[in-house]
Protein backbone atom coordinates (compact mmCIF):
# COMPACT_ATOMS: atom_id res chain seq x y z
CA UNK A 1 0.00 0.00 0.00
CA UNK A 2 1.01 3.60 -0.71
CA UNK A 3 1.25 6.01 1.60
CA UNK A 4 0.14 9.00 0.52
CA UNK A 5 2.74 11.73 0.55
CA UNK A 6 2.90 15.59 -0.88
CA UNK A 7 6.33 16.96 -1.84
CA UNK A 8 5.90 20.58 -1.46
CA UNK A 9 6.28 23.00 -4.69
CA UNK A 10 8.65 25.84 -4.99
CA UNK A 11 8.04 28.67 -6.87
CA UNK A 12 10.79 29.93 -9.65
CA UNK A 13 11.40 33.18 -6.95
CA UNK A 14 12.16 30.51 -4.19
CA UNK A 15 14.64 29.18 -5.98
CA UNK A 16 15.93 32.67 -6.92
CA UNK A 17 15.96 33.53 -3.44
CA UNK A 18 18.15 30.02 -2.83
CA UNK A 19 20.81 30.56 -5.43
CA UNK A 20 21.32 34.37 -4.04
CA UNK A 21 21.69 32.80 -0.13
CA UNK A 22 23.86 30.09 -1.21
CA UNK A 23 26.26 32.62 -3.22
CA UNK A 24 26.12 34.95 -0.25
CA UNK A 25 27.48 32.28 1.89
CA UNK A 26 30.01 31.07 -0.33
CA UNK A 27 31.80 34.54 -0.73
CA UNK A 28 31.81 34.76 2.65
CA UNK A 29 33.90 31.81 3.02
CA UNK A 30 36.14 33.12 0.73
CA UNK A 31 36.48 35.83 1.93
CA UNK A 32 37.33 34.41 5.28
CA UNK A 33 39.71 32.29 3.60
CA UNK A 34 41.52 34.86 2.07
CA UNK A 35 41.60 36.90 5.80
CA UNK A 36 43.24 33.53 7.68
CA UNK A 37 45.47 33.36 4.62
CA UNK A 38 46.91 36.60 4.65
CA UNK A 39 46.75 35.96 8.67
CA UNK A 40 49.64 33.11 8.41
CA UNK A 41 51.25 35.13 5.62
CA UNK A 42 51.64 38.50 7.67
CA UNK A 43 52.59 35.84 10.26
CA UNK A 44 55.06 33.88 7.83
CA UNK A 45 56.82 37.08 7.31
CA UNK A 46 56.98 38.06 10.87
CA UNK A 47 58.90 34.86 11.76
CA UNK A 48 61.01 35.58 8.34
CA UNK A 49 62.22 39.14 9.68
CA UNK A 50 62.99 37.22 12.97
CA UNK A 51 65.57 34.79 11.42
CA UNK A 52 66.69 37.15 9.21
CA UNK A 53 67.58 39.14 12.00
CA UNK A 54 69.22 36.36 14.18
CA UNK A 55 71.40 35.16 10.73
CA UNK A 56 72.70 39.13 10.21
CA UNK A 57 73.54 38.94 14.24
CA UNK A 58 75.19 35.58 13.88
CA UNK A 59 77.24 36.67 10.81
CA UNK A 60 77.93 40.05 12.95
CA UNK A 61 79.60 38.16 15.79
CA UNK A 62 81.66 35.49 13.06
CA UNK A 63 83.28 38.50 11.96
CA UNK A 64 84.02 40.15 15.26
CA UNK A 65 85.35 36.60 16.46
CA UNK A 66 87.29 36.38 13.00
CA UNK A 67 89.16 39.66 14.26
CA UNK A 68 90.21 38.91 17.20
CA UNK A 69 93.76 37.69 17.77
CA UNK A 70 93.04 34.17 18.73
CA UNK A 71 91.50 33.71 14.99
CA UNK A 72 94.25 35.24 13.32
CA UNK A 73 96.71 33.26 15.52
CA UNK A 74 95.29 30.47 14.32
CA UNK A 75 94.96 31.11 10.55
CA UNK A 76 98.94 31.93 11.17
CA UNK A 77 100.00 28.97 12.55
CA UNK A 78 97.30 26.77 9.58
CA UNK A 79 99.77 28.40 7.55
CA UNK A 80 103.09 27.83 9.04
CA UNK A 81 102.10 24.19 9.21
CA UNK A 82 101.41 24.29 5.31
CA UNK A 83 104.43 25.98 4.60
CA UNK A 84 105.92 23.46 7.31
CA UNK A 85 104.73 20.29 5.45
CA UNK A 86 105.63 21.48 1.80
CA UNK A 87 109.02 22.36 2.47
CA UNK A 88 109.95 19.34 4.75
CA UNK A 89 108.56 17.40 2.12
CA UNK A 90 111.02 18.67 -0.71
CA UNK A 91 113.71 18.94 1.97
CA UNK A 92 113.44 15.10 2.74
CA UNK A 93 113.23 14.46 -1.20
CA UNK A 94 116.26 16.44 -2.08
CA UNK A 95 118.29 14.96 1.08
CA UNK A 96 117.24 11.71 -0.51
CA UNK A 97 118.73 12.40 -3.70
CA UNK A 98 122.12 13.31 -2.39
CA UNK A 99 122.44 10.27 -0.51
CA UNK A 100 121.27 8.63 -3.83
CA UNK A 101 124.94 10.57 -5.15
CA UNK A 102 126.51 8.94 -2.51
CA UNK A 103 126.01 5.83 -2.70
CA UNK A 104 127.49 6.03 -6.25
CA UNK A 105 130.80 7.68 -4.80
CA UNK A 106 129.98 11.42 -6.15
CA UNK A 107 131.24 14.09 -3.85
CA UNK A 108 128.39 15.94 -2.55
CA UNK A 109 130.22 19.08 -0.50
CA UNK A 110 128.46 21.66 -2.37
CA UNK A 111 125.12 20.22 -2.25
CA UNK A 112 125.54 19.48 1.44
CA UNK A 113 126.20 22.98 2.40
CA UNK A 114 123.36 24.16 0.48
CA UNK A 115 121.03 21.52 2.21
CA UNK A 116 122.24 23.05 5.54
CA UNK A 117 121.57 26.21 4.82
CA UNK A 118 117.98 24.85 3.79
CA UNK A 119 117.70 23.66 6.80
CA UNK A 120 118.90 26.73 8.79
CA UNK A 121 116.29 28.82 7.24
CA UNK A 122 113.46 26.21 7.85
CA UNK A 123 114.56 25.92 11.39
CA UNK A 124 113.89 29.76 11.57
CA UNK A 125 110.61 29.68 9.89
CA UNK A 126 112.21 31.58 7.02
CA UNK A 127 110.15 29.07 4.31
CA UNK A 128 110.09 32.17 1.17
CA UNK A 129 114.08 31.60 1.23
CA UNK A 130 114.09 28.18 2.16
CA UNK A 131 111.74 27.68 -0.80
CA UNK A 132 114.41 29.59 -2.98
CA UNK A 133 117.75 27.24 -1.94
CA UNK A 134 115.84 24.20 -1.58
CA UNK A 135 115.26 25.02 -5.72
CA UNK A 136 118.78 26.13 -5.83
CA UNK A 137 119.59 22.56 -4.44
CA UNK A 138 117.71 20.86 -6.33
CA UNK A 139 118.88 22.44 -9.65
CA UNK A 140 122.54 21.59 -8.85
CA UNK A 141 121.50 18.37 -8.16
CA UNK A 142 120.73 17.81 -11.46
CA UNK A 143 123.20 19.29 -12.43
CA UNK A 144 125.77 16.64 -10.80
CA UNK A 145 123.52 14.28 -12.47
CA UNK A 146 124.00 15.48 -15.63
CA UNK A 147 127.66 15.45 -15.14
CA UNK A 148 127.68 12.07 -14.30
CA UNK A 149 126.25 11.04 -17.16
CA UNK A 150 128.58 12.82 -19.51
CA UNK A 151 131.14 11.45 -17.89
CA UNK A 152 130.20 7.82 -17.77
CA UNK A 153 130.01 8.13 -21.86
CA UNK A 154 133.43 6.49 -23.30
CA UNK A 155 134.34 8.00 -26.47
CA UNK A 156 135.44 4.73 -27.85
CA UNK A 157 132.23 2.68 -26.90
CA UNK A 158 130.96 1.59 -30.64
CA UNK A 159 127.34 2.24 -31.38
CA UNK A 160 125.23 -0.99 -31.65
CA UNK A 161 121.61 -1.39 -31.64
CA UNK A 162 121.80 -5.19 -31.34
CA UNK A 163 122.68 -6.85 -28.25
CA UNK A 164 125.40 -9.44 -27.95
CA UNK A 165 123.90 -13.49 -28.21
CA UNK A 166 125.57 -14.25 -24.92
CA UNK A 167 127.53 -12.60 -22.19
CA UNK A 168 128.54 -9.02 -21.14
CA UNK A 169 128.56 -6.29 -23.35
CA UNK A 170 129.21 -2.47 -23.24
CA UNK A 171 127.55 -0.48 -26.32
CA UNK A 172 125.98 3.00 -27.57
CA UNK A 173 122.48 2.43 -28.69
CA UNK A 174 121.43 4.85 -31.29
CA UNK A 175 117.82 6.05 -30.75
CA UNK A 176 115.39 8.94 -32.08
CA UNK A 177 116.22 10.56 -28.99
CA UNK A 178 119.84 10.39 -28.87
CA UNK A 179 122.51 7.92 -28.32
CA UNK A 180 122.99 6.32 -24.96
CA UNK A 181 125.91 4.18 -22.97
CA UNK A 182 124.30 0.35 -22.18
CA UNK A 183 125.62 -2.56 -20.41
CA UNK A 184 123.95 -5.54 -20.86
CA UNK A 185 124.68 -9.29 -20.24
CA UNK A 186 122.23 -11.68 -22.81
CA UNK A 187 121.66 -15.26 -21.59
CA UNK A 188 119.86 -18.09 -23.36
CA UNK A 189 117.11 -19.28 -21.23
CA UNK A 190 117.63 -23.09 -22.22
CA UNK A 191 120.75 -23.68 -20.36
CA UNK A 192 120.14 -20.58 -17.49
CA UNK A 193 117.70 -20.03 -14.62
CA UNK A 194 116.74 -16.85 -13.38
CA UNK A 195 116.49 -16.73 -9.43
CA UNK A 196 115.95 -14.60 -6.64
CA UNK A 197 118.72 -14.61 -3.81
CA UNK A 198 117.11 -12.30 -0.56
CA UNK A 199 118.48 -11.27 2.70
CA UNK A 200 115.78 -12.41 4.80
CA UNK A 201 114.12 -15.72 5.25
CA UNK A 202 110.41 -14.46 4.92
CA UNK A 203 108.49 -11.25 5.28
CA UNK A 204 109.65 -7.92 6.89
CA UNK A 205 108.54 -4.94 7.37
CA UNK A 206 111.13 -2.86 9.15
CA UNK A 207 114.86 -3.17 9.86
CA UNK A 208 115.29 -5.77 7.16
CA UNK A 209 118.38 -7.61 6.73
CA UNK A 210 120.25 -6.50 3.39
CA UNK A 211 123.27 -7.93 1.94
CA UNK A 212 126.05 -6.36 -1.22
CA UNK A 213 125.12 -8.14 -5.26
CA UNK A 214 128.27 -9.78 -4.73
CA UNK A 215 126.83 -11.48 -1.63
CA UNK A 216 124.34 -12.62 -3.33
CA UNK A 217 126.28 -13.72 -6.63
CA UNK A 218 128.42 -15.81 -4.47
CA UNK A 219 125.65 -17.50 -2.21
CA UNK A 220 124.36 -19.04 -5.31
CA UNK A 221 127.39 -19.40 -7.49
CA UNK A 222 125.89 -17.15 -10.18
CA UNK A 223 127.98 -16.15 -12.90
CA UNK A 224 125.61 -12.92 -13.06
CA UNK A 225 123.37 -10.22 -11.78
CA UNK A 226 121.49 -7.17 -11.37
CA UNK A 227 119.86 -5.51 -7.99
CA UNK A 228 116.44 -6.48 -7.90
CA UNK A 229 113.18 -3.63 -7.60
CA UNK A 230 112.41 -0.76 -5.62
CA UNK A 231 112.46 -1.09 -1.59
CA UNK A 232 112.90 1.41 1.32
CA UNK A 233 116.50 1.92 1.97
CA UNK A 234 117.32 2.15 6.06
CA UNK A 235 119.09 5.83 5.90
CA UNK A 236 115.90 7.38 4.01
CA UNK A 237 113.71 9.60 6.46
CA UNK A 238 110.89 8.60 4.73
CA UNK A 239 111.83 4.87 5.68
CA UNK A 240 112.23 5.12 9.08
CA UNK A 241 109.41 2.76 10.25
CA UNK A 242 109.87 0.67 7.32
CA UNK A 243 113.79 0.35 6.84
CA UNK A 244 114.81 -1.76 3.67
CA UNK A 245 111.27 -3.26 3.03
CA UNK A 246 109.99 -4.01 0.42
CA UNK A 247 106.14 -4.59 -0.43
CA UNK A 248 105.99 -5.74 -4.46
CA UNK A 249 105.27 -9.86 -4.78
CA UNK A 250 108.28 -11.94 -5.06
CA UNK A 251 109.38 -15.46 -4.97
CA UNK A 252 113.04 -16.25 -4.07
CA UNK A 253 114.87 -19.57 -4.93
CA UNK A 254 113.66 -21.50 -1.76
CA UNK A 255 110.10 -21.19 -3.14
CA UNK A 256 109.43 -18.22 -0.44
CA UNK A 257 106.85 -15.94 -1.69
CA UNK A 258 106.92 -12.25 0.09
CA UNK A 259 104.06 -9.46 0.61
CA UNK A 260 101.93 -12.64 -0.46
CA UNK A 261 98.74 -11.33 1.81
CA UNK A 262 99.19 -7.36 0.59
CA UNK A 263 99.20 -8.02 -2.89
CA UNK A 264 95.90 -10.14 -3.65
CA UNK A 265 94.72 -7.05 -5.84
CA UNK A 266 98.20 -5.73 -6.97
CA UNK A 267 98.27 -3.88 -9.99
CA UNK A 268 102.30 -3.69 -10.02
CA UNK A 269 103.61 -5.70 -13.08
CA UNK A 270 105.36 -9.25 -12.57
CA UNK A 271 107.78 -11.78 -14.57
CA UNK A 272 107.91 -15.29 -13.94
CA UNK A 273 110.72 -17.61 -15.15
CA UNK A 274 109.90 -21.12 -15.54
CA UNK A 275 112.01 -23.49 -17.62
CA UNK A 276 113.12 -21.77 -20.67
CA UNK A 277 110.62 -19.29 -20.76
CA UNK A 278 109.12 -16.29 -19.49
CA UNK A 279 105.65 -14.61 -18.96
CA UNK A 280 105.24 -11.10 -18.24
CA UNK A 281 101.90 -9.77 -16.44
CA UNK A 282 100.35 -6.66 -16.84
CA UNK A 283 99.54 -7.30 -12.60
CA UNK A 284 100.82 -9.33 -10.27
CA UNK A 285 96.99 -9.87 -8.91
CA UNK A 286 96.66 -12.36 -12.37
CA UNK A 287 99.12 -14.57 -11.10
CA UNK A 288 98.72 -17.35 -8.30
CA UNK A 289 101.10 -18.30 -5.89
CA UNK A 290 102.50 -21.59 -8.08
CA UNK A 291 105.70 -22.94 -6.28
CA UNK A 292 106.64 -24.91 -9.26
CA UNK A 293 108.47 -21.52 -10.98
CA UNK A 294 112.12 -20.49 -10.99
CA UNK A 295 111.07 -17.18 -9.49
CA UNK A 296 108.85 -14.36 -9.23
CA UNK A 297 109.16 -10.66 -9.40
CA UNK A 298 106.97 -7.65 -9.81
CA UNK A 299 108.43 -4.47 -10.60
CA UNK A 300 107.53 -1.23 -11.68
CA UNK A 301 107.02 0.59 -14.66
CA UNK A 302 106.56 -2.13 -17.07
CA UNK A 303 108.46 -0.44 -19.81
CA UNK A 304 107.99 -3.00 -22.71
CA UNK A 305 105.01 -5.35 -23.28
CA UNK A 306 105.19 -7.36 -26.79
CA UNK A 307 107.78 -4.95 -28.52
CA UNK A 308 105.55 -1.72 -27.71
CA UNK A 309 106.32 0.61 -25.62
CA UNK A 310 104.50 0.82 -22.49
CA UNK A 311 105.45 3.95 -20.25
CA UNK A 312 105.63 7.14 -21.30
CA UNK A 313 105.95 8.94 -17.54
CA UNK A 314 103.40 9.00 -14.87
CA UNK A 315 104.70 12.46 -13.23
CA UNK A 316 106.71 11.70 -10.74
CA UNK A 317 110.34 13.70 -10.69
CA UNK A 318 112.39 10.65 -9.86
CA UNK A 319 111.22 8.12 -12.45
CA UNK A 320 111.77 11.87 -14.68
CA UNK A 321 115.50 12.40 -13.58
CA UNK A 322 118.33 11.30 -15.25
CA UNK A 323 120.58 8.41 -14.28
CA UNK A 324 121.30 5.29 -14.40
CA UNK A 325 118.50 2.88 -14.72
CA UNK A 326 118.40 -0.98 -14.42
CA UNK A 327 116.09 -3.31 -15.93
CA UNK A 328 115.29 -7.16 -17.24
CA UNK A 329 113.58 -8.04 -20.08
CA UNK A 330 113.17 -10.84 -22.59
CA UNK A 331 113.50 -11.53 -25.96
CA UNK A 332 111.76 -15.77 -27.05
CA UNK A 333 114.00 -17.39 -24.64
CA UNK A 334 117.17 -15.21 -24.16
CA UNK A 335 117.30 -13.21 -20.59
CA UNK A 336 118.47 -9.81 -20.26
CA UNK A 337 119.75 -7.99 -17.41
CA UNK A 338 121.36 -4.30 -17.43
CA UNK A 339 121.75 -0.84 -17.36
CA UNK A 340 120.89 2.27 -18.90
CA UNK A 341 122.74 5.10 -18.18
CA UNK A 342 121.71 9.13 -18.32
CA UNK A 343 117.98 8.59 -18.93
CA UNK A 344 114.82 9.00 -17.20
CA UNK A 345 112.92 5.96 -16.95
CA UNK A 346 110.20 6.59 -20.27
CA UNK A 347 113.80 7.26 -21.85
CA UNK A 348 114.92 3.60 -21.11
CA UNK A 349 111.63 1.91 -22.49
CA UNK A 350 113.04 4.11 -25.89
CA UNK A 351 116.42 2.68 -25.92
CA UNK A 352 115.54 -1.58 -25.33
CA UNK A 353 112.89 -1.21 -27.94
CA UNK A 354 115.75 0.22 -30.04
CA UNK A 355 117.79 -2.62 -29.06
CA UNK A 356 115.03 -4.85 -29.90
CA UNK A 357 114.15 -6.02 -26.66
CA UNK A 358 110.76 -7.91 -26.53
CA UNK A 359 109.32 -7.26 -22.71
CA UNK A 360 110.66 -5.52 -20.15
CA UNK A 361 110.39 -4.19 -16.40
CA UNK A 362 112.45 -1.08 -14.79
CA UNK A 363 113.75 -1.85 -11.62
CA UNK A 364 115.49 0.34 -8.76
CA UNK A 365 117.76 2.65 -9.78
CA UNK A 366 120.00 5.53 -8.24
CA UNK A 367 122.37 5.01 -5.38
CA UNK A 368 120.78 1.33 -5.57
CA UNK A 369 122.00 0.29 -8.98
CA UNK A 370 124.45 -2.83 -9.46
CA UNK A 371 125.31 -5.36 -12.16
CA UNK A 372 127.52 -8.00 -11.77
CA UNK A 373 129.46 -10.16 -14.88
CA UNK A 374 132.43 -11.82 -13.06
CA UNK A 375 133.05 -8.05 -11.02
CA UNK A 376 130.92 -5.46 -10.49
CA UNK A 377 130.16 -3.58 -13.62
CA UNK A 378 128.09 -1.18 -12.30
CA UNK A 379 127.89 -0.39 -8.64
CA UNK A 380 128.61 -1.97 -5.88
CA UNK A 381 126.09 0.25 -4.56
CA UNK A 382 123.82 0.26 -1.31
CA UNK A 383 123.12 -3.40 0.28
CA UNK A 384 119.89 -4.11 -0.60
CA UNK A 385 117.21 -6.73 0.47
CA UNK A 386 117.81 -8.63 -2.73
CA UNK A 387 119.52 -9.62 -5.67
CA UNK A 388 118.19 -11.28 -9.18
CA UNK A 389 120.87 -13.52 -10.34
CA UNK A 390 121.35 -15.87 -13.67
CA UNK A 391 122.77 -19.45 -12.69
CA UNK A 392 123.88 -22.26 -15.15
CA UNK A 393 121.39 -25.34 -15.45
Amino acid sequence: MKLPIKMPSFSPFSYIIAISLFGVIAVTLFMWKIFLLQDKESDLEKRLGVASSEVNKTIAELKKVQSEDQYVKNKKLEKDIADIEKTYKTAVTLYENILDLRAQKTKTDKLDELLANSLHLLSQRNYASATTQLAALQSEIQKTKDSLTVAAIPANVPVNNTPPSSGYQRQSVKTDIGTYLVDIISADLNSTRVIVETASNGDCSNDCPVASLADYVGRAGAFAGVNGPYFCPAEYPSCADKKNSFDTLLMNKNKVYFNSANNVYSSVPAVIFSGSSARFVGASSEWGRDTGVDSVIAAQPMLLSGGNITFGGDGDPKKGSKGSRAFIGTTGSTIYIGVVHGVTVAESAIVLKSLGVFNALNLDSGGSTALWSGRYIVGPGRNTPFGILLVRK
